[in-house]
């Protein structure tokens, strides 16, 4: 056991939405004021893709990013692999384990929050009981309203980027490295950066976005994003993220960016030539400065 006395919180804490922050908030204000060290347990994956992965869904932040943003807050991280072994531990084994391994005397369980393999038949009475049995104080967080991880998902599926970014507190964002396209942009004038996204990840609708993209030396650029199979230039058989950075020229290619999406400008269409094509991506540069210029 560890000599140190903690407080801690479970959770995926998927996207840190406002929801998780303010969870983070508490736990932080609440070790300060009972001179504990704050703590929190997450998991290197969503459990249901060891439970069902059929059933899992697609992430919204990478656990490396997520973990990090925690531990600027001076929280420290204890990342769980979700074994088939963590996976069968009941509310009660994880309790007692979390004060006999972590010397941890206080939990704060966010709003509608479950752990254990029996944890959809407790409430938080149970909960609490249990808790008091390994000697651990249960405290509980209220909810943000509309705060959750599964509501900023819908909110990307639907297109809805500025209703993420709210949910979030921050706007919603990607990043991988620059790969080598078909260069199609390039034959039109609008060279694109085709940008290599782990398929776990969320992403929002297919469609035309303005966003910012900061690269490895932080600069930032406006850009146009298509999601999309880019069917007017392509087979459109492979979906495909490819930003067009304004203003910019260079080579990209292995360098990896992150994407903050603005709002959505249209959806992906199929144009019946190469000109009508350059026409829409002009109106779509003037609109996404525009948007940007907002914001």
């Amino acid at each position: 056991m560890e000599s140190r006395k903690r407080i801690a919180t479970i959770g995926m804490f998927d996207g840190l939405h406002r929801g998780h922050q303010a969870v983070l908030g508490i736990l932080c204000d609440e070790a300060a004021s009972r001179r504990l060290d704050p703590l929190v347990f997450t998991f290197d994956r969503h459990p249901l893709e060891t439970i069902d992965p059929a059933r899992a869904p697609k992430t919204l932040m990478d656990p490396d990013l997520r973990d990090d943003l925690i531990r600027s807050r001076g929280i420290r991280v204890e990342r769980v692999q979700f074994s088939d072994k963590i996976r069968n531990l009941t509310a009660a084994q994880w309790l007692r384990r979390m004060a006999s391994v972590y010397g941890v005397e206080v939990l704060i369980l966010g709003y509608d929050n479950t752990f254990g393999s029996d944890g959809r038949n407790l409430n938080i009475d149970d909960y609490r009981h249990l808790a008091a049995e390994a000697g651990i104080e249960l405290l509980t967080t209220s909810a943000v309203p509309g705060c959750s991880s599964s509501a900023v998902r819908r909110a990307l599926s639907d297109g809805d980027t500025v209703k993420a970014a709210e949910i979030l507190g921050s706007p919603f964002t990607v990043s991988g490295p620059v790969v080598h396209g078909r260069q199609m942009g390039r034959t039109i004038g609008f060279p694109t950066a085709n940008i290599n996204i782990n398929p776990r990840r969320q992403l929002p609708l297919r469609g035309v976005y303005a966003a910012r993209v900061v690269n490895a030396d932080d600069n930032v650029y406006n850009a146009v994003v298509n999601i999309g199979n880019a069917p007017t230039l392509s087979d459109g058989s492979t979906l495909t993220v490819e930003a067009h950075l304004l203003d910019f020229s260079g080579d990209l290619y292995g360098r990896t960016l992150q994407i903050e999406f603005g709002p959505r400008i249209r959806e992906e269409r199929h144009f019946a030539s190469a000109d009508d094509l350059k026409n829409r991506i002009n109106l779509d540069i003037a609109r996404a400065r525009k948007l940007l210029k907002k914001n």
